[in-house]
């Protein structure tokens, strides 16, 4: 596969100091790698199922719904996608529960980049972001010139965050520096609009091939990590997820930068969405307990979660057609 060439940048540059110091060494890209320590499979699927199992009493319980609410990225991502469908998510997004004003609105709208105009415009002020998939989503096999296109097209639609998905041909194939030099270039058109990386760690094979994936990404200047596209089975799963939480906890170690996290796709009820909080605060601690630092990619989780805080409130169950549908 041909290496991409590009001219110096400042986001190279950070890119490399990134590098640098993580690794300790000259700041190559394969030293950086060479030093990605090896996964405890065993270890890491012992530990999700023991935190499984925590147990937690009703007022703390309400405070997690409530803040996974506030960390959901809404999604919608189908090639049937209409404007009516996607304002409509947008008013659901800043109104989940309708009549409720207790109920907080979501992180952002994720949407594809045709559709970035019309969500920000609906969503105006009310502080929902609006997302925007891009490079080639989900499969990202495009050109490179395309994908910077795609980037700053979304971004000029109005997008305040862009998802990006590597190249995992090339990953799997061991061309690391061509999945790095296409995140620097796709962070550097990026500007301030924050970039999520999603890994699509279904196809990534092993654990060890997820925790280097998630240090070369966060190395070329993700600002988030993310799982998945929701396109591939499995999405995300609980032991991935810690993988790159540990990631990210040892990449703020050995440079100082904080980087966010973005389990999506297959995540449909309120306990799922509670397991993860726990997981998230047992490996990164409360710091990561906001949306600036953790999302849910969702379709369907939201209505579950309203559906278990008022259980939690009342002591009844409310039907699904209770809900407006997402």
């Amino acid at each position: 596969m041909t290496t991409i060439r590009h001219p110096d940048s400042l986001t190279r540059e950070r890119a490399h100091e990134l590098i640098r110091a993580f690794d300790g060494g000259a700041g190559s890209l394969g030293g950086l790698l060479g030093r990605v320590s090896p996964v405890d499979q065993v270890g890491v699927d012992e530990r999700v199922d023991a935190l499984k199992k925590r147990s937690i009493k009703k007022a703390s319980k309400l405070w997690a719904l409530d803040l996974a609410i506030r960390m959901i990225d809404l999604t919608t991502l189908e090639g049937k996608d209409t404007p009516g469908k996607v304002r409509a998510l947008c008013v659901k997004a800043m109104h989940p529960q309708p009549g409720d004003p207790t109920i907080p609105h979501v992180a952002a709208i994720c949407v594809y980049p045709a559709m970035v105009a019309e969500a920000r415009e609906t969503l105006g002020t009310s502080g929902v972001r609006v997302a925007s998939v891009a490079t080639g989503f989900p499969s990202g096999q495009t050109f490179l010139d395309i994908k910077l296109a795609e980037t700053r097209q979304a971004i000029e639609a109005g997008a305040d965050e862009v998802d990006m998905v590597i190249d995992r041909g090339a990953f799997l194939a061991g061309d690391y520096l061509t999945v790095f030099e296409e995140i620097v270039a796709i962070k550097d058109a990026c500007g301030e609009t924050h970039l999520k990386v999603i890994l699509e760690t279904g196809e990534l094979e092993t654990y060890d091939n997820v925790r280097r994936a998630s240090i070369l990404a966060m190395a070329a200047g993700a600002d988030f990590i993310k799982t998945s596209t929701g396109k591939v089975t499995p999405a995300a799963t609980l032991p991935v997820t810690l993988v790159m939480l540990e990631a990210i906890r040892d990449f703020e170690r050995g440079t100082g930068r904080a980087v966010g996290m973005k389990p999506a796709g297959g995540i449909r009820t309120a306990k799922e969405a509670v397991q993860y909080l726990v997981v998230l605060y047992e490996t990164l601690g409360p710091r990561w307990m906001t949306p600036e630092r953790f999302r849910f990619g969702a379709s369907s989780l939201l209505n579950d979660v309203l559906m278990q805080i008022e259980k939690e409130r009342t002591g009844r169950y409310q039907g699904p057609d209770h809900f407006t549908i997402d």
